[in-house]
């Protein structure tokens, strides 16, 4: 067999490994029916981690504040800032009573670890449901409270949302940043629905305080200094304890970085995490990202040399047309349908830095949280 004979029969078995990923887990997602939800109304414990936020706090604490919801308290943490943070979480404590102020102190065993802070701040906590977010965040409406809440019961203890990113005019960066946060969630929320749970992002996620003490809490992975959403939900979410929430009014919304240098440093951090996943999620998502690779590697090829074009080109234009059906209906679930005429560029231009990232993570350990 010679080299393009491989890469054509390779071609092939990469359009059905596709396939099947789009069909039959991307799928449960994009043409999931929203269930109608009673409000539980229950008690509930916003917690905010913030380092050196205060301009953020100023900017969109009120809007959490603001939630039109019964019975919630709010714990700021300021995790050791060196700015005016503490001050503006004062003064936002002494106009409101329902915020609770966790204060911590840096010591050498943990300096630079969230998960310190948001131990002491889950700790602090009075209410068994908590409900976590970022200090640059802001919720999409007044009702994030109770749609992220409503799907708490018996056998649900945790909660998957989305977190967005605002939009930025004529950016290709911010394009690039939120077709990338669209397809992670996408993949969350399908392999949830799949059965198989393996991630959540701090910016909106909600579980229980028993889960957490349950857990031990960060315990497992409380040396590595990033996860602690994605890493936490791998170690505890299983199908019988996850349900996942995407109504328009329950997202978050959140800063974008402006510059490439910046997003990649938090990529890379973010990325670090993946290698400490659960086997089969690996597994899973390595598969996922090969076979996306391996698409436009050996389309490229077949395509250029014009071996067994017609077969080449009908695969490849099944497979785009496979992807844009099931981001299609994905992408107006979240709100970003107006990245999918750029689908194909952003699709590669991601391959291609997730790649870099994942060279760049071989050679140097990424910085942790800021």
């Amino acid at each position: 067999m010679g080299f393009l004979d491989f890469v054509f029969y390779g071609f092939i078995t990469v359009v059905i490994i596709q396939a099947i990923f789009y069909v039959f887990i991307f799928g449960r997602f994009a043409f999931l029916k929203p269930k109608k939800v009673t409000p539980k109304n229950i008690a509930v414990s916003v917690i905010i981690c913030a380092k050196n936020e205060a301009k953020n706090l100023k900017a969109f604490l009120s809007s959490i504040i603001d939630q039109d919801y019964p019975d919630f308290e709010i714990v700021l943490i300021n995790d050791s800032s060196n700015d005016s943070t503490l001050d503006v979480i004062h003064h936002f404590s002494k106009l409101h009573d329902n915020i609770k102020v966790v204060d911590v102190k840096g010591i050498e065993a943990f300096w630079g670890n969230k998960k310190y802070a948001l131990t002491l701040g889950i700790k602090a906590a009075k209410n068994d449901f908590l409900l976590f977010t970022d200090a640059d965040c802001k919720p999409a409406s007044k009702y994030w409270l109770k749609e992220m809440s409503s799907h708490f019961s018996n056998k649900k203890s945790i909660i998957l949302g989305y977190g967005s990113y605002s939009k930025i005019k004529k950016s290709l960066l911010n394009k690039l940043i939120r077709f990338e946060t669209l397809i992670t969630a996408v993949n969350y929320f399908s392999f949830t629905k799949f059965g198989l749970p393996y991630m959540g992002v701090g910016r909106n996620l909600a579980y229980t305080k028993k889960e957490f003490f349950d857990a031990n809490g960060f315990i497992n992975h409380i040396k590595i200094r990033s996860g602690d959403d994605d890493l936490f939900i791998n170690q505890i979410a299983t199908k019988e304890n996850t349900a996942i929430c995407f109504s328009k009014g329950s997202f978050t919304e959140s800063l974008p970085k402006t510059t490439f240098k910046d997003w990649f440093k938090q990529k890379r951090r973010h990325v670090s995490t993946a290698k400490h996943y659960k086997t089969k999620h690996k597994a899973l998502l390595a598969l996922l990202y090969a076979s996306n690779l391996l698409f436009w590697l050996f389309a490229l090829i077949l395509l250029l040399t014009l071996f067994n074009w017609k077969i080449a080109l009908c695969l490849f234009i099944f497979r785009i047309i496979l992807q844009f059906i099931i981001l299609g209906a994905s992408s107006k679930k979240l709100n970003e349908l107006d990245l999918l005429i750029f689908l194909p560029f952003l699709e590669i231009f991601l391959i291609i830095t997730q790649l870099t990232i994942f060279i760049n993570n071989l050679i140097s350990k990424p910085n942790h949280w800021k």
